[in-house]
């Protein structure tokens, strides 16, 4: 038979409804974190299922930072707004993630299809930009499912001071940072009260 010719199947596994839980209907956003520690494959298996979503013509400009050492951690506290940084402090791991701003050079090895578009990008750094970060933005959601995926909890946080941050911890410029989520599991009384979904009929039309 010529397995070419075979068509797929018409429909692809359903997440259960204990993986739905776990990523959408349960799933909160953290404000307090217990002690127990995050290891570094539980951080490296969340990037193993982040990594995989799509971006613009392949291109993954996100970077992460995982920071958690005491110093590094104290450093990046400083750059936090005042209602963050109890949070912060608190948190095993803090992830730091940015666009790369030079995205474009590994083009060639993950855009095989189109290798020259490293060059396209490379002479038109306004739409390298626009580029960059719209699809690093598609992988900071990625990023939180994978968090929750792997049995964390997840505090995602836009107060923040970039530039700072930038300077600190990307200091040749190549690197911005896009937004700070806290990691870990969850403290006590981590959990603010669940607000309200907009309704099917005002989110959603077809036509």
């Amino acid at each position: 038979m010529d397995t070419t010719s075979v068509a797929p199947a018409s429909r692809l596994p359903r997440l259960d409804e204990t993986g739905r839980s776990l990523l959408f209907t349960d799933a909160r956003t953290a404000n307090t974190f217990a002690d127990t520690p995050v290891s570094d494959e539980e951080l490296a298996a969340v990037w193993e299922l982040a990594k995989w979503p799509p971006t613009a013509a392949n291109t993954q400009p996100l970077r992460v930072l995982f920071v958690r050492t005491p110093e590094a951690k104290a450093r990046l506290v400083g750059h936090m707004s005042e209602g963050n940084r109890t949070k912060t402090e608190s948190a095993p791991v803090s992830a730091v993630l940015a666009v790369d701003t030079d995205f474009h050079e590994h083009i060639p090895e993950i855009f095989p299809v189109n290798p020259a578009l490293r060059d396209v990008l490379a002479d038109a750094p306004a739409r390298r930009d626009e580029m960059g970060r719209f699809s690093a933005d598609l992988q900071i959601g990625y990023f939180l499912l994978a968090v929750r995926a792997e049995g964390l909890v997840a505090g995602p946080m836009a107060g923040f001071d970039g530039e700072a941050i930038d300077k600190d911890f990307f200091p040749d410029g190549r690197f911005k940072t896009l937004l700070v989520v806290n990691i870990g599991h969850p403290g006590e009384n981590a959990w603010f009260p669940r607000l309200p979904r907009l309704a099917h009929e005002h989110a959603v039309q077809y036509a």
